[in-house]
């Protein structure tokens, strides 16, 4: 697969080197004075944690000031209604999660109810996958909606009120053609602008005529109902906007009844005003919309709800266009709309990433009337804050290397404590063997010792995490080939009854070989960085596909994880909170009473206990989660961030 790298053991070593440096966190910085008298009895050092945290930010800040506060003094509701409708033709994506969280969010926030509304008035790009994929989406950030309706359940309703509109002289049948309507539009480059020929047909004929696009007598292009709005007026949202289309395509709810389906612009203030919302909120790109907005509901004399736009959320150094992602699928560069390297709602999920983790990033932003543009390394920032404080640490081999110390028995076990985090005792502990044999990374051991390294080489010792005593490696074998590393032998360093211990200067993390625990527990380990090289990938010379990074997966199929990982599995999901939260029993909320009661509802999405849920912190290394990949005991993980934006070590 393009853009992906494996990462086995025989590669070559100016490669190992260089990924050495990437995927590595840097080790604290050691003092350079001669260490402080090494207190008895013998504790091993605790490992750092990178200090990527803040004081948690309140969930509903963004609702107590600013944009969203004065958005409801401006229309105060007893009952604040909201929606959120998505038009179900691809699949969500981050930019989407402000949408839902601020609508979602504001309803909950004033005690209200959000609708989840398909836009499905476009049947030639509709697809059942899209309908579930949005709600699974909605649910999964840990939202509800009020009730699951669609456009198309007012079909009937618009087409009457379309009537109503021609009978009251505020529509017109059009048959100019596309170039036609532009040169009247003034060409967008602000010509002189006219109104069309059959702008002042007699009602009557409009009627007859809109009756003629319904029965089928016109072909798709041949008729469009406009509405009778002002070309006069600066606003081209009020340039006699298309209301209704031809269409010779199968809907997915009401099969071929229609063959006219109504607009975005004609439908989308009437749904509003059929459910009674108080506060349609929007993005800005939506503002010159409001005007036409509020002439429909006018013109038809509905109740009309009160519209108003917030600022989009953009992220740099990615593609979010449906077209792009599904040429990137297409030409297999990516597995398929989740992959994990996109920024799709259903990727950023399969890459481990917590809904809960989304919701802050959306908070911390803000809501305003600006754009948005964030570059992607502050998203993975408030991610890798969120899991510090949520998921537990465990040890991770990504290249392992045995290690025998040879002063210790064949037979020999030790039961080693480790805290699932040390910042967190709720999260509680667990116990892993420690034995003859251990294994830890490749990049934790040089043949040639140097004064500015302080992990393993001959003759030099280096902590094992939570091990009461160190190791020293005292010789290695190599494969004759590939001229890597085979094995390290080394002596366990307990010093003789009275004999003061010397602290190393560094501990690794490691994992022992036990057959009777079913240690180590082996794992395929996807580490994934931007699929990107720049941070516009549109503006490189070529486009969007000449700016791949060939690197943007590499992966180790031979790593190790100690037995902790069965405990973190059974206990997961990590955190059990929004969307996954109540998934224990094996199922997620329903939606609500009425929503699966009411003949409109979709069927609700089962969140169940899903892999991505089993995340935690590969000690010294990276976030993990368990991808959908991982069957039948062989477990694949994907990094879902690193430790530090700029990690290595020394």
């Amino acid at each position: 697969m393009d853009g992906s790298k494996v990462i086995l053991p025989e590669r070559l070593a100016e490669e190992k080197k260089s990924t050495k440096a990437k995927k590595q966190p840097k080790e604290p910085r050691e003092p350079t004075s001669k260490p402080a008298k090494e207190p008895k009895p013998p504790v091993a050092k605790k490992e750092k944690i990178p200090n990527d945290t803040a004081a948690p930010l309140d969930p509903n800040s963004m609702f107590k000031e600013g944009f969203l506060k004065a958005v409801y003094a401006e229309r105060p509701a007893k009952h604040v209604i909201t929606r959120f409708p998505p038009e179900p033709n691809g699949y969500l994506h981050i930019g989407h999660s402000k949408a839902i969280a601020i609508n979602f969010g504001f309803a909950r926030y004033y005690g209200g109810d959000c609708y989840l509304r398909y836009d499905d008035t476009n049947p030639e790009k509709e697809e059942e996958k899209y309908f579930t994929a949005i709600l699974e989406m909605i649910e999964w950030l840990g939202f509800k909606p009020y009730k699951v309706t669609y456009s198309s359940d007012n079909f009937q309703k618009l087409y009457d009120l379309a009537e109503d509109l021609i009978k009251r002289d505020g529509a017109y049948v059009c048959h100019c053609s596309d170039t036609e309507v532009k040169k009247q539009r003034g060409e967008g480059k602000g010509l002189e602008r006219y109104s069309c020929s059959h702008r002042d047909r007699p009602i009557e004929e409009s009627l007859t005529e809109f009756r003629a696009m319904r029965n089928g007598i016109y072909k798709p292009r041949e008729a469009v109902l406009r509405m009778k709005q002002d070309m006069q007026d600066g606003n081209p949202q009020m340039w006699d906007l298309t209301a209704y289309r031809i269409l010779e395509a199968q809907h997915h709810r009401s099969g071929d009844k229609w063959r006219i389906y109504p607009t975005y612009d004609y439908t989308h203030c009437l749904c509003d005003s059929f459910e009674d919302i108080t506060h349609s909120l929007c993005t800005t790109e939506f503002q010159l919309s409001r005007v036409s907005y509020e002439w429909l509901c006018d013109a038809v004399e509905v109740y009309k709800p009160m519209q108003r736009e917030y600022g989009r959320l953009n992220v740099t150094g990615t593609v979010l266009s449906k077209r792009k992602i599904a040429k990137l699928v297409d030409e297999k560069i990516v597995r398929g709309w989740d992959d994990p390297r996109l920024y799709t709602l259903v990727a950023l999920r399969r890459r481990g990433v917590p809904p809960g983790a989304i919701l802050s990033f959306v908070n911390e932003l803000g809501v305003s009337t600006a754009n948005t543009n964030i570059q992607l390394v502050r998203f993975e920032q408030v991610v890798r804050r969120y899991l510090e404080q949520t998921v537990p640490r465990l040890m991770l081999v990504l290249d392992p290397i045995p290690v025998t110390i040879d002063n210790l028995l064949d037979d020999y076990l030790e039961d080693i404590e480790l805290p699932f985090s040390p910042k967190d005792p709720a999260m509680g502990s667990h116990i892993v063997p420690f034995t003859q044999t251990v294994y830890i990374d490749r990049s934790d051991f040089r043949e040639v010792d140097s004064k500015d390294y302080f992990r393993l080489a001959p003759g030099k010792a280096v902590g094992l995490l939570k091990v009461p005593f160190p190791i020293k490696a005292t010789s290695f074998e190599k494969d004759e080939v590939t001229g890597l590393v085979t094995k390290v032998h080394a002596t366990y360093e307990k010093p003789e009854e009275g004999t003061a211990f010397k602290k190393p200067k560094t501990y690794i993390q490691w994992v022992a070989s036990s057959p009777k625990h079913n240690s180590p527990i082996r794992a395929e380990v996807r580490i994934f960085s931007s699929l990107f090289k720049s941070e516009n990938p549109d503006s490189a010379e070529g486009g969007f596909m000449a700016d791949l990074n060939s690197h943007s997966e590499e992966r180790y199929p031979n790593a190790m994880i100690e037995t902790g990982l069965n405990e973190v599995r059974a206990r997961a999901p990590w955190p059990e909170k929004e969307g996954e939260k109540a998934v224990k029993d094996g199922k997620a909320d329903a939606v609500s009473a009425e929503a699966q009661t009411s003949e409109d509802a979709a069927p609700t999405s089962s969140v169940a206990t899903r892999p991505e849920t089993v995340r935690f912190q590969g000690l010294r290394v990276a976030y993990f989660a368990m991808d959908s990949d991982s069957a039948d005991g062989n477990i694949v993980l994907n990094r879902i961030v690193s430790l530090k934006e700029d990690s290595g070590k020394a």
